[in-house]
């Protein structure tokens, strides 16, 4: 029989090593852009334990693209989950690859006058946009062009500012349609607007995944494997769990359970579930951010992503390349 003193050191060692376990996790800062429905891959991860499960101990910080880009540059933060600041970042030179996607196209939906019942309608019309260059620009363009009108030569556009400020803009007659995210479309319903198109029902445009800087890709693989893991597995939760991911939407983002469940109906399925970049909605991501960054040239995937590393997280869950 073992003496009762060598058992209690015994007991003793293997407390400390599960405490030593415990603290052990790596320690990791991720930025989000918006507290949008669309980036909550992380902030879910976080609150299901899906990146505790990986060994890490995260922070996540609301900062916006350009500051956050300067900070993952930098090292002051290890992850940023935007995608299309990091892309004309890596167009323009800077260090920073995206790694991963996790939300392959934008929460846009274009709102109009209730007089408008079709995009087409809209021909010749003005459109309310944040500010030239912006997303509710771009994404606006994008649509007008999938229906067959040039935005350039049949449309004009008022930059006024922030949503509210857009759909006030719009009661008073002063344009004829707007690009807001979701869940404010729930809101613009109700306040008597029509519904004419839904982007992400339109094209693949990513907005939602991981990016890091080339350093830590090279000295940190495992590491960024991990991350990535965990967001894949919080993006399976959103899909396959509704009651708690609205829940989870109704804690984060401060809503009640009607606004939570139309934005969970409205983009749960929008998602992934692998990680994957859609290549034709990562060109157009690139090609927008080209004419924003005033480069004419050619610009490889490979020039703004690295996923090297997510082939091999797939590979390890099981997940077939696409």
């Amino acid at each position: 029989m073992r003496h009762p003193s060598y058992i209690l050191v015994g007991l003793l060692l293997h407390v400390l090593f599960l405490q030593f376990s415990v603290h052990a996790a790596d320690k990791i800062r991720i930025a989000i852009p918006a507290p949008g429905a669309h980036f909550m891959t992380f902030p879910l991860a976080q609150k299901k334990g899906f990146l505790k499960e990986e060994g890490l101990e995260a922070e996540m910080i609301r900062v916006l693209g350009p500051v956050a880009l300067a900070a993952l540059v930098n090292g002051e933060i290890d992850y940023f989950t935007g995608i299309s600041f990091p892309v004309r970042a890596a167009i323009q030179g800077l260090p920073v690859r995206v790694v991963a996607g996790y939300f392959p196209s934008h929460p846009s939906v274009l709102v109009a006058r209730p007089e408008f019942k079709s995009v087409k309608e809209l021909r010749g019309q003005t459109m309310g946009i944040a500010l030239f260059g912006g997303t509710s620009d771009v994404i606006g363009r994008m649509i007008l062009r999938h229906f067959g009108i040039d935005p350039e030569k049949e449309m004009k556009f008022l930059a006024t500012g922030g949503t509210e400020t857009r759909l006030a803009a719009m009661k008073q007659g002063l344009m004829a349609a707007t690009v807001v995210s979701v869940p404010i479309d729930f809101h613009a319903k109700n306040m008597g607007f029509s519904v004419l198109a839904r982007g992400y029902e339109i094209f693949t445009y990513p907005e939602g995944g991981l990016a890091s800087n080339i350093k830590k890709i090279k000295e940190r693989p495992d590491e960024i494997k991990r991350v990535i893991r965990a967001g894949i597995k919080a993006d399976r939760y959103i899909r396959g769990e509704r009651e708690g991911t609205i829940q989870f939407l109704m804690e984060w983002q401060k809503i009640n359970k009607e606004i939570a469940t139309a934005t969970y109906e409205s983009l749960s399925r929008v998602f992934n579930d692998d990680g994957s970049l859609p290549e034709k909605g990562l060109r157009l991501v690139i090609e927008e951010n080209k004419k924003l960054a005033k480069v004419e040239r050619e610009v490889s995937f490979s020039e703004v992503t690295d996923l090297s590393i997510l082939r091999e997280a797939q590979r390890e869950l099981g997940i077939k390349g696409k």
